[in-house]
């Protein structure tokens, strides 16, 4: 049990720290925390779902709580319901891209507002762990199973600007790798409505991952489908993670796209509808998003690491759109949440209007050299980045999350890894020389070098 409940969900491995019993009490106590009269409930494609999702819609009937049972789904499906059936909260029973002995659950309040630990999680923890037992109500809530997933789709094309014109968009060739996830489930009824030629890779959900983990973060999920983009000459590959609450691109010539590219790419079509609005990015970003940002006439802001640090920020500026290095995009017309189908659409949408490859559309943003995000294995954090402050006295120092360096030349950020003795290194110069040199100095003080997550 211990360690589960983490910054911005629950999670752990099925059935010793996470089984029905403890479910059950943690759906329980998220009634009771958000003081709830109607919730969703979701849950993903793993084997451990059902059993869990059975044992949280029996505990919140019995807290007299009214259950909407949305099925099988993707995460922004289930914020979305959240907001459609004006909902309290929602729980999401998912691992995300963990593999395939984990599960948990990702829980949203009004408005499908996050709750993480700071913010409801710790207490939710403090009920579910206890030995107070808790309330019962003298009569069940019902609980309504709704399907959701047309009405979904549907608002989805209205949100892009499809709706009515989806035989517009160009017939691409798409090679699309749901690895497994909840997409595979999702994606075939919504490309009905398109005019695209889809070569689909691991589309049967399958909680156990025979292929690969559905984490499009780590280049080596990322393998097969750039090896489909070539063998198809495909004009796009789309990869989404266990959830569907991530998405990442490789062009046409089989090369990994980097999300904050994407949000370059997408700020500015969102600027040309919302002159001068507010477009949110994490602090792992490359200069090109800001710069881009900034000739577009927005108004660029950059956040901490983290889907509930983005969505309080985007909810404070009403900014329209923000886009995290791992692959998340939130949108302002989507709750202020995360989206990944909203965010592939809105690319195709953009590639059919302007007629160019990919890669050409995004040359002009290579202007920067960024190593990626490198994890180093270190035993004491904070002495750590402490050196590293030392050793670079002269930089503009800045410490919104973990401690950001920035010269004229190059910038890096060591941010502490929350569940383990890990530090993750973002470092960006103008020249692949000066990179590669700065790299060397940083990583001398940061020590052994281990396997991204």
């Amino acid at each position: 049990m211990a360690g589960i409940f983490k910054a911005y969900d629950i999670r752990g491995t099925y059935p010793d720290q996470i089984a029905a019993p403890l479910a059950a009490r943690i759906a329980a106590a998220t009634v009771e925390v958000l003081k709830a009269k109607r919730l969703v409930i979701g849950r993903d494609m793993r084997e451990s779902g059902e059993t869990l999702r059975d044992a949280m819609i029996d505990a919140v009937s019995a807290a007299g709580c009214e259950v909407i049972d949305v099925g099988r789904c993707s995460t922004p499906m289930c914020y979305w319901a959240v907001n459609a059936f004006s909902a309290d909260g929602g729980i999401m029973i998912t691992a995300s891209h963990n593999p395939a002995r984990y599960n948990g659950c990702k829980i949203s309040g009004p408005g499908a507002r996050p709750v993480s630990y700071d913010t409801g999680i710790a207490d939710i923890e403090r009920w579910a762990t206890g030995t107070v037992p808790l309330p019962r109500a003298a009569t069940p809530g019902a609980v309504t199973r709704k399907s959701i997933v047309a009405d979904y789709q549907r608002w989805l094309f209205d949100r892009t600007g499809l709706s009515g014109h989806e035989k517009d968009l160009r017939p691409f060739t798409l090679a699309i790798d749901t690895g497994n996830g909840m997409m595979g489930e999702l994606l075939p009824s919504l490309f009905a409505a398109l005019p695209c030629r889809v070569v689909p890779l691991f589309f049967e959900p399958d909680g156990r991952f025979p292929n690969h983990e559905p984490n499009p973060l780590d280049p080596s999920n990322m393998r097969d489908l750039q090896a489909a983009v070539h063998a198809h000459r495909a004009d796009l590959g789309i990869a989404f993670d266990g959830d569907g609450d991530r998405v990442m691109f490789v062009d046409e010539q089989g090369e990994i796209v980097a999300s904050d590219r994407i949000t370059a790419l997408l700020a500015g079509e969102f600027l040309e509808r919302d002159p001068g609005s507010t477009i949110i990015y994490d602090l792992r970003s490359s200069w090109i998003v800001r710069d881009e940002i900034l000739r577009q006439g927005g108004t660029p802001l950059e956040s901490r690491v983290g889907h509930s640090f983005i969505k309080q920020a985007m909810r404070k500026t009403d900014a329209v759109f923000a886009g995290e290095l791992s692959g998340h995009f939130y949108f302002r017309d989507a709750f202020f949440t995360d989206n990944a189908e909203l965010a592939m659409l809105h690319v195709l949408s953009l590639l059919s209007r302007r007629g160019q490859p990919v890669s050409q559309i995004l040359a002009p943003y290579n202007r920067y050299f960024a190593t990626g995000e490198l994890n180093f294995s270190v035993a004491d954090k904070d002495r750590c980045i402490a050196t590293l402050k030392q050793a670079f006295a002269d930089a503009e120092l800045a410490e919104l999350d973990g401690v950001t360096l920035r010269y004229s030349d190059w910038w890096c950020n060591v941010r502490p890894s929350n569940t383990e003795p890990v530090l993750r290194l973002n470092l960006e110069a103008k020249t692949q020389a000066l990179r590669d040199q700065m790299l060397r100095r940083v990583e001398a003080l940061l020590g052994p070098r281990v396997k991204g997550h």
